[in-house]
């Protein structure tokens, strides 16, 4: 009698984010990328951007909680564009704190996705105070959850591999693009799920030029003879930990 072996679950990837646009503009070529493989790509926005991230709003005269429903509706339809599932912890920004309950919710989800890589914001950015907190939980959360000891459901973690997304000025924040991402394929829809955050419109022109500035050096740093497009788009990720391979490529 023979036995069909039971087919590997789908490769994941989990994104950690300070506020609820933050994933669109930094890895949403990394999450399309991801779901067009039939990979699993789940978003944790600690926040919503409500208090930072929402000016447009605010001079409108919205209450709070009408901030809050506008960014988690903009951010579950960009999601949804990407092809991505979101969750919204709405732990506050502006500031955004460490607290043992956020801490152990980011443990849980790391134990229950199990995730294959993580994306998230670098340790460093003297604009906005908020990015560098969530890479700590994230950071801090991805530990715990190895530890057997550790209280919480699910299966023990692993230890999958980190990237850090290009923050929005990355020279300020110690950022060096270690890796560049070709996104060219699905740039597009990374453009369609930019456009649904209205409340941060002025963005949109930002990433997309920036996509292609670093599509020029990926081109620049993928040889000579791969005959890459002009239209070449990129996003740029570094590396908190060293890379685990048993051949040099």
């Amino acid at each position: 009698m023979t036995y069909e072996q039971a087919p590997a679950p789908p490769r994941s990837t989990l994104v950690i984010t300070a506020h609820a646009g933050d994933f669109v503009w930094r890895a949403g070529g990394a999450i399309a990328l991801a779901a067009s493989r039939g990979e699993r790509v789940t978003i944790a926005c600690l926040t919503y951007g409500e208090r930072g991230e929402s000016a447009k709003a605010w001079r409108e005269g919205k209450s709070l909680e009408e901030i809050k429903g506008i960014r988690r509706d903009e951010a579950e339809r960009a999601a949804a564009t990407l092809g991505a599932e979101v969750r919204f912890l709405d732990a506050g920004d502006y500031p955004l704190l460490a607290t043992p309950e956020l801490t152990d919710q980011l443990v849980g989800i790391y134990r229950e996705i199990q995730p294959d890589i993580v994306l998230t914001h670098p340790l460093t950015d003297p604009y906005n105070g908020d990015h560098p907190a969530a890479a700590r939980m994230a950071l801090d959360a991805r530990v715990l959850a190895q530890a057997i000891g550790y209280p919480a459901p699910g299966d023990v973690l692993g230890a999958p591999p980190v990237f850090f997304f290009e923050p929005h000025q990355p020279e300020m924040c110690d950022f060096t693009p270690e890796v560049l991402l070709d996104i060219t394929e699905v740039f597009e829809t990374k453009r369609r799920a930019m456009e649904c955050l209205s409340a941060q419109q002025h963005l949109w022109d930002y990433y997309t030029d920036l996509a292609k500035r670093r599509g020029v050096q990926l081109k620049r740093n993928a040889g000579p003879n791969l005959g890459l497009p002009h239209t070449t788009c990129s996003e740029a990720y570094m590396r908190p930990y060293p890379q685990v391979t048993e051949e040099l490529a």
